[in-house]
């Protein structure tokens, strides 16, 4: 008897502190480093993982390099083994806190926040500071949606000098996902 209690209050206490973290496996990564008057570049990546743990306000977001989708094979064949080098350098991850975060105070209506930390991408990490929009939804999920530039230098990201004037320098980059 004695053992069945305790197992119960373990399952509950555990219960309890599963609902703190909200999860996504199906975070949507976009990022856009076109010039006008050349061919679009830009990607998009709907495998993206978040995760946001909501007492400690921790947000940490991977998503995979191969898993960027191009409307030009030659294109992402060229982002996977020349710019990015994605046998090398897999993944790209952002680990940081959500300033002034409480999830008592998130509502259905969209609230900014300031997000802080490390942006860790083609084997360098930086510092960076973005601005995310933070909503309940239906079920008791959350969504996120942020959008932020990267600047390819920060990164050591080579654009060969023949394609230098078609790829922007600075990626815009979006990123949206429903955790629960």
């Amino acid at each position: 008897m004695k053992k069945t209690t305790l197992f119960i209050l373990l399952f509950t206490a555990f219960s309890i502190l599963a609902q703190d973290k909200f999860k996504t496996s199906s975070a949507v990564v976009n990022f856009q480093a076109s010039v006008p008057f050349f061919e679009e570049v830009k990607a998009v990546n709907k495998l993206g993982t978040i995760v946001l743990e909501s007492q400690t306000s921790s947000l940490v977001c991977t998503v995979v390099i191969r898993d960027f989708q191009f409307k030009m094979d030659l294109m992402e064949e060229h982002f996977n083994e020349n710019y990015i080098e994605s046998h090398r350098y897999p993944k790209a991850v952002f680990k940081g806190k959500i300033q002034n975060f409480d999830l008592k105070e998130v509502t259905e209506n969209e609230k900014e926040y300031d997000v802080v930390g490390k942006l860790y991408l083609h084997g360098k990490s930086k510092v960076i500071a973005v601005k995310a929009f933070i909503k309940k939804v239906p079920e008791g999920g959350l969504q996120i949606i942020s959008n932020f530039p990267i600047s390819v230098s920060d990164f050591n990201i080579k654009i060969p000098y023949i394609v230098a004037n078609k790829i922007s320098k600075t990626v815009q980059t979006d990123l949206s996902g429903i955790m629960k």
